[in-house]
């Protein structure tokens, strides 16, 4: 275990060996009682937004609340939703800084997702938009109610090739290289009766 800007970590790391991806866990990147400290934090500070999406031509609210923050000008867009970025936080800045030495580069920018209960979701998508650059690397710490984390290749109709991670409070997942290329996720509902759910994926806007 080591210290670092003030967190506790714990060296545990699982490298997994899939195809045309790159990904790296960290079940216990901060410790428990750092990773409810930040949990409690960002519920109260981040400054939350209830988005909508236009689907078949109607409006639909996004089954989440969002936020982005990062460095002036790097704005995001995703699925016709356009966010500007908020100023960072001590606390994000703190949580940004901490995750950089294994990420092996300096992210500029955090999309935040905020699930309220188990019903809260993202559907299946890469992280792939033009301004992510050619081979992404998003950094995505989880905190609060664990969820899983569902991965499929792309072409996992013709190969099965499928695999899933259970985010647990206060791990670290990294992806890097040719994984948006090649393998979409999710986090799918779930019908257990579960507590909030705070992600982060840190990301570099060229």
């Amino acid at each position: 275990m080591s210290i670092s800007q003030g967190i506790l970590f714990q060296e545990e790391d699982f490298n997994y060996d899939l195809p045309d991806a790159e990904i790296r866990y960290f079940p216990n990147f901060f410790t428990s009682t750092k990773s409810t400290f930040l949990l409690d934090q960002l519920l109260k500070t981040i400054e939350w937004k209830q988005n909508t999406i236009k689907m078949y031509g109607k409006e639909n609210p996004v089954p989440r609340l969002e936020a982005w923050y990062g460095d002036k000008g790097k704005s995001y867009a995703y699925s016709g939703i356009k966010m500007e970025p908020s100023a960072w936080t001590d606390d994000l800045i703190l949580i940004k800084k901490s995750i950089e030495a294994k990420a092996e580069v300096t992210f500029n920018s955090v999309l935040i997702n905020y699930y309220r209960n188990g019903q809260d979701r993202v559907a299946w998508h890469s992280d792939d938009e033009n301004e992510l650059g050619r081979n992404p690397v998003i950094g995505s710490v989880s905190l609060g109610a664990e969820r899983n984390f569902k991965l499929r290749h792309k072409n996992y109709k013709l190969n099965g090739q499928k695999e899933q991670i259970i985010l647990k409070h206060g791990s670290f997942l990294l992806m890097k290289g040719t994984t948006q290329h090649f393998w979409m996720h999710e986090i799918p509902r779930t019908a257990k009766p579960i507590g909030p759910r705070i992600n982060l994926t840190f990301r570099i806007i060229k």
